[in-house]
């Protein structure tokens, strides 16, 4: 063996970290693309099966149902069998849902694939954040795990133009009768694909020391970052696994239960301030402004567009800004649009300046709020338990999005409000919620820049944040500084 061959083993190739993380993410898509079809197609379901303001949100929001379920079983799969095979299972939900939504005799059975769908939106939506994090350095984790979410926004931006794409095939007739089965029958092409490809990629080291397949965690390791980083964080993760028993009592220990109840509110702040009324409902709030079918949906491109852009920006800002520091503006911009959004409303002013407070607010969250909360509960809780509490947080996220999700054409259509407001009470609801969030993030939520999952755990997990963990910059580990980015090759 060679000199140069024994240095080229002592590094890491981020040409491989990508691709494993790439194909982690194509859960994220499929998160993206099945929570969002709907978004091309509730109008024309709405008027196939003749349905009232309550029965539209219930069209829209069932698969959030799906996804609750998804979620309280999420954590039990994912820390028994793995992450990796909780994608493999997320992906054949998904396919059996694209299938059965495409081909439904009537609301019920559309319902009801809509919420197996949803079980596997629930299972990808913290397999596949947990996944990457537990395969990625601390220096380049937040990068990572926020192409999880840039996954997210692009199976959004695709399914809007496929939508639009399928709108386009026929006239207005067609669409209620047919065009609605084709736009959500396409989702089974990513499906398998993201089930093919799960096949190729490894499990997570965590995972593997976890179930005593030591050798086969350092193989992994190795591969991503090299000798050294493998054989330091193998040693940080043995160590951390024997500190943890692991059952749910660990849940309620003093540090971890208040981690917990941190990473719920967080998971519930990242819903109750609106995002998915703008992207399920955002052609039907067009078409209320005024335009057309084709108009809105053309619009509602231009908002998943909006949103893919600037989580690039996340990607790029959350290991050098920091976590924290994102939040605190995402949720302030997002609460000045909303407002804006119902002043303009409640004017009855709302042409143009509607889509740019529309896009404005779709911006703030997209940079920080969007991407960085999946960092930051994919890295706040211990090791041993970390599958069971993010499951418990993203249970809540999901319940706080049907709520969302349901009640928002309740109120948009309630002659009442729409004769005091004229269509504004929701967006002021909202806005509000947003202050609210502002104010918990800066006194909640530690920073968690550039610390390795161990680290983040023995200063986290045995007594809950310290004053000292809110400081803008964090600390980075001394193993993260000598194998990466530095060492990193393709």
């Amino acid at each position: 063996m060679t000199t140069e061959t024994t240095e080229q083993d002592k590094r890491g190739s981020i040409v491989y970290l990508t691709g494993v993380c790439l194909v982690a993410t194509l859960g994220g898509l499929l998160f993206g693309y099945d929570t969002a079809v709907i978004s091309g197609a509730v109008g024309f379901l709405a008027e196939r099966y003749s349905l009232d303001p309550a029965g539209i949100g219930w069209a829209v929001s069932s698969a959030l149902v799906g996804c609750i379920i998804g979620v309280s079983i999420a954590g039990e799969v994912t820390d028994r069998l793995g992450r990796k095979q909780g994608l493999i299972l997320a992906a054949a939900l998904f396919f059996i849902s694209a299938v059965g939504t495409a081909l439904p005799r009537n609301l019920a059975e559309f319902v009801v694939y809509r919420i197996v769908g949803g079980v596997g939106v629930g299972i990808a939506s913290m397999a596949s954040p947990i996944y990457i994090a537990e395969i990625s350095p601390a220096a380049i984790r937040g990068r990572m795990v926020s192409f999880n979410q840039l996954a997210i926004v692009l199976g959004m931006f695709v399914v809007y133009f496929v939508n639009y794409f399928v709108a386009g095939l026929g006239d207005h007739a067609w669409n209620v009768t047919n065009g609605w089965r084709w736009m959500f029958g396409s989702e089974a092409f990513p499906a398998l694909g993201l089930l093919v490809l799960m096949f190729f990629v490894p499990n997570s080291p965590r995972f593997l020391v976890k179930q005593g397949r030591t050798a086969e965690a350092f193989a992994v390791l190795e591969r991503v970052g090299g000798t050294a980083h493998a054989k330091a964080e193998v040693a940080e993760i043995e160590q951390t696994i024997k500190m943890k028993s692991g059952t749910m009592r660990d849940l309620l220990q003093p540090g971890v239960r208040l981690l917990l109840v941190v990473g719920i509110a967080l998971a519930v702040f990242q819903q109750v301030t609106g995002i998915n009324v703008f992207l399920y409902y955002a052609p039907e709030i067009f078409k209320k402004l005024g335009t057309d079918t084709d108009v809105a949906l053309l619009q509602t491109i231009v908002v998943g567009g909006v949103n893919m852009l600037f989580t690039f920006v996340a990607i790029f800002t959350v290991d050098k800004i920091g976590r924290k520091p994102l939040m605190l503006a995402g949720f302030a911009g997002m609460g000045i649009c909303l407002f804006s959004m119902g002043v303009s409303a409640y004017l009855e002013n709302v042409n143009a300046w509607m889509l740019i407070f529309v896009l404005g607010y779709i911006a703030c969250f997209a940079t920080s709020v969007g991407p960085v909360t999946w960092v930051i509960l994919s890295e706040i809780f211990p090791t041993k338990v970390r599958g069971r509490a993010l499951a418990i947080a993203t249970f809540f996220l999901w319940t706080a999005n049907y709520v969302v999700s349901q009640t928002f054409p309740m109120m948009a259509e309630n002659a009442y409000l729409q004769r005091e407001f004229h269509g504004g009470f929701p967006f002021w609801v909202y806005g509000a919620l947003c202050v609210v969030s502002l104010v918990f993030v800066f006194y909640a939520i530690p920073e968690t820049k550039g610390r390795s999952l161990e680290e983040i755990e023995r200063s986290l997990g045995a007594r809950g944040p310290r004053r000292e963990d809110f400081a803008a910059v964090a600390p980075t580990s001394r193993a993260e500084d000598a194998c990466f980015p530095e060492e990193l090759e393709p």
